[in-house]
């Protein structure tokens, strides 16, 4: 008896850029490319300055290209790296072109504002690009979603609570969505006063409770400025408006977010506080992947509790709300003005409190204008951070 036997289809690894890869988005991210690396081919890598963990990563993944954002650091790569066939590149035009080659995927991780010129040339290769950079939509929203049309790209969130929202928002039903809810756990001084965060330290601020981030995004959260930009982020994201987007204090950090029909119902997404989680949706979207992140056990989890955020001790939340409703330049003067009073205050310049101050008093000083183009982002981010540092100076 004959046997017919169809053909087995191949279905080829995706390629994928990770803009930012010795973050703690992009170790994220190469943990589950090592765990699943029959899924993925990396073709390229970027960093900074973090060269020893950049050589690792290339080492491992044998990436097409290899860029290093620090120029003086391109012989320190070249040396560790010549002769291996990938290609290696230094300055912050070559994190451009990387982030420009043709991938299936690219992962955007650089932190602050320095992501969104990446961002915007892998958008405009017209590819799928998965958004851990929530400052690209801060800085210049309008700009990222025409870049979006133009050029039929695909945009997935992947901070935790912009991925909750976009596997239960009913984007087919847009107009059946009352609310999106971004839930915060409240940072570590969420039970402190006012008198006490005066005298934090940046040891203390960036002591998490829940998350393993970053120095400035622990920073953010510890000021719920990180908060803020997700509210302004949330507005470009998911048809919206500023009025329906709303924050609740969520300290364990079990439901990353919820999003309330007219009906009443409202759907929510949970998870262990685990970054892998979002990352391996966004990375198998639309499909799914197995990640390592640790299962809930509602038998043993206990209570869930929730309360209102506290904007006089928390003042950044207002802020972003403000800069919200402003609109045009507004977000973009914000989160200039909160990169260079983090900075300060991490390196022991400023107090805690003089960072939501400094955005603050930066807002009220720069004028609000229409942004049309990365060279108009450019200035205005330019002038708030002066305005800002001019502050931080005086503090």
């Amino acid at each position: 008896m004959a046997v017919s036997l169809e053909p087995v289809a191949v279905v080829e690894p995706k390629s994928i850029t990770i803009l930012g890869s010795t973050g703690s988005i992009g170790c994220s991210t190469i943990d589950l490319v090592e765990r699943n690396p029959q899924d993925f081919r990396v073709e390229a890598l970027t960093a900074f300055r973090n060269v020893k963990e950049l050589v690792a990563q290339a080492r491992k993944l044998n990436p097409a290209v290899v860029v290093i954002g620090d120029a003086e650091k391109y012989s320190e790569l070249k040396a560790e790296l010549g002769g291996t066939g990938i290609e290696i590149a230094a300055g912050e035009s070559a994190i451009v072109e990387a982030a420009a080659r043709p991938v299936d995927l690219i992962m955007a991780g650089i932190v602050g504002a320095a992501g969104l010129a990446p961002t915007l040339a892998g958008i405009r290769q017209g590819t799928t690009v998965a958004l851990a950079n929530k400052e690209t939509l801060v800085c210049a929203g309008d700009l990222v979603l025409r870049e979006i049309r133009d050029h039929n790209s695909t945009l997935l969130p992947v901070d935790s609570e912009h991925n909750a929202i976009f596997q239960v928002f009913d984007f087919e039903q847009p107009d059946r969505v009352s609310r999106v809810i971004l839930t915060a756990s409240g940072g570590p001084f969420r039970e402190w006063s006012k008198e006490k965060m005066a005298a934090a330290t940046p040891a203390q601020a960036v002591a998490h409770p829940n998350w393993d981030m970053g120095a400035k995004i622990s920073v953010d959260s510890a000021t719920l400025m990180n908060k803020g930009l997700e509210v302004i982020e949330a507005f470009y994201l998911f048809p919206v408006t500023r009025e329906q987007v709303e924050v609740v204090v969520h300290p364990q950090s079990v439901i990353h977010s919820m999003v309330e029909y007219v009906d009443g119902s409202v759907l929510a997404q949970l998870g262990t506080p685990d970054m892998r989680t979002p990352i391996a949706y966004a990375m198998s979207w639309p499909a799914r992947m197995e990640a390592p992140s640790a299962k809930l056990d509602f038998a043993t989890m206990g209570a869930l509790t929730f309360e209102q955020p506290d904007i006089d001790r928390f003042p950044a939340l207002g802020h972003a709300f403000d800069a919200l409703a402003a609109g045009k330049s507004a977000p973009t003067v914000l989160n200039a003005a909160n990169e260079v009073a983090v900075h300060a205050f991490l390196n022991g310049k400023i107090g805690f409190l003089d960072i939501a101050k400094i955005v603050g008093q930066t807002l009220e000083q720069v004028p609000v204008t229409s942004i049309d183009c990365l060279d108009t982002v450019a200035e205005i981010d330019l002038e708030a951070r002066n305005r800002a540092a001019e502050f931080a100076a005086r503090c």
